[in-house]
């Protein structure tokens, strides 16, 4: 415990050098996402933004609290935990309130009418004061009238989206997007640019079909390249939603993870839409992966054929 204290109080020392640590040390470190709790809904985030808060060093301690049985404290658990002992208990959504109350991590940069194929759009260009990534939104309708909106987070899919690769159903999907929400009247459309590849970019997504060539499937060529599974995250699209007045949505997407996102950071998903494009033999694999190994709601009429993996592909997670 000294040792661990001791460390604790060196990485908390913004006069420490990394050459007073050895590794492996005491105490596990985790890096916290620039923009905090706005940007990633994560313990880490949350730790990290409370010292900030306090006009501390943007360092933190965080621990498990287990119950008298060993398990993992429940909700109410800690809520007593707090009250007999007199501490003070917030929760993450409680911090993304706050912080999204008194504080904005997006600017909006143009605003412009964009006749489409599907009807006229306007556009809404956002940067985000974290990363300088943009966040393009295309609205139809009124959609800040609190009534539940459809929407669709995109991530960009260059091979997809422009390319029409058969590859992946990314294309498809942003096609039936715009033709749900035009035939509503009224949603938004956001398209994220740096989701490539599920955040991996267009470079290691070409590496990544190489490698899905030689047999391996989406998620094992992203290991075997050292990268995630899924490297993306919610938190500043929902800004860019908020920013446009919505509060409740219909999320297209067979994806859970968009649903848990976009909740996390403070809209109500009412309804999660199944928007699924036509296979074929090039993506029948990766489809297949998304549904077995990262739980997407997708349904695969069995008949079509496997082309044995060598066309399985690294793209996004929809």
């Amino acid at each position: 415990a000294n040792d661990r204290a001791l460390t604790i109080r060196k990485l908390a020392d913004p006069q420490s050098r990394p050459e007073e640590f050895l590794q492996p040390g005491h105490v596990t470190p985790l890096r916290a996402q620039p923009g905090g709790v706005l940007r990633r809904a994560g313990h880490t985030e949350a730790a990290v933004d409370l010292a900030l808060m306090a006009d501390f060093q943007p360092v933190a301690v965080m621990s498990t609290i287990f119950d008298e049985n060993g398990e993992l404290a429940s909700t109410p658990y800690l809520l007593d935990f707090a009250h007999r002992h007199g501490f003070k208990i917030a929760t993450i959504k409680d911090l993304i309130a706050y912080r999204r109350r008194t504080e904005k991590l997006i600017t909006l940069e143009a605003e412009t009418l964009m006749p489409t194929r599907y009807g006229d759009f306007t556009v809404y260009a956002y940067r985000s004061l974290v990363d300088n990534n943009p966040y393009i939104a295309l609205v139809i309708g009124d959609v800040s009238d609190g009534s539940d909106t459809l929407v669709r987070m995109h991530s960009a899919c260059l091979t997809g989206d422009v390319l029409g690769s058969r590859l992946c159903d990314c294309g498809d999907q942003l096609d039936r997007s715009f033709q749900a929400i035009a035939a509503e009247g009224k949603g938004v459309i956001v398209y994220i640019q740096h989701h490539e590849g599920r955040g991996i970019g267009i470079i290691h997504k070409l590496k990544a079909y190489a490698l899905q060539s030689q047999g391996l499937d989406t998620i094992e060529a992203n290991h075997a390249l050292g990268l995630p599974m899924d490297a993306r995250d919610y938190g500043i699209g929902a800004q860019v939603l908020y920013d446009l007045g919505l509060r409740r949505v219909r999320i297209l997407s067979n994806n859970p993870q968009k649903r848990v996102g976009l909740e996390a950071f403070g809209l109500t998903v009412v309804e999660q839409v199944p928007i699924e494009g036509p296979t074929n033999p090039h993506n029948i694999r990766y489809l297949r992966t998304k549904r077995d190994k990262m739980g997407h709601t997708i349904h695969l009429d069995g008949n079509e054929e496997d082309d044995g993996g060598k066309s399985e592909n690294v793209e996004k997670g929809i």
